[in-house]
């Protein structure tokens, strides 16, 4: 399995447009194969405090992460789909919306609970 993360950084004043647009493309993302779930999530870049809950930011940052089948699934994504379901944001929301892409492997799981 992989993760394909998109980091978002919203403008506060199209956030909630953008927001009910981005429901609806995550839902068509899980449409594609071997994109079995996501998760949308608050990103705060400042990691050395706990921010209040549902505290919005300014601008919103948020972050996707799909998760992903196998290399072949992500593969045909970025060949077949990736532009187009791209464009539609752009074209939408253009200026106000920056975005980055990470494509995360597991190499190994740790488990928790210590020695029995």
């Amino acid at each position: 399995m992989l993760i394909y993360e998109v980091n978002l950084t919203v403008d506060e004043d199209v956030a909630p447009r953008y927001s009910s647009w981005l429901r609806e493309h995550v839902r068509d993302m899980l449409e594609l194969d071997g994109f079995e779930a996501a998760v949308w999530l608050d990103r705060h870049d400042d990691a050395t405090t706990v921010p209040e809950a549902d505290e919005p930011t300014d601008p919103r940052t948020w972050t996707i992460q799909y998760q992903v089948r196998d290399r072949e699934a992500l593969q045909s994504y970025f060949d077949e789909h990736a532009d187009a379901m791209r464009r539609e944001g752009v074209e939408k929301f253009g200026e106000y919306v920056e975005t980055s892409r990470r494509i995360f492997e597991q190499k190994r799981l740790f488990g928790g609970g210590g020695a029995a």
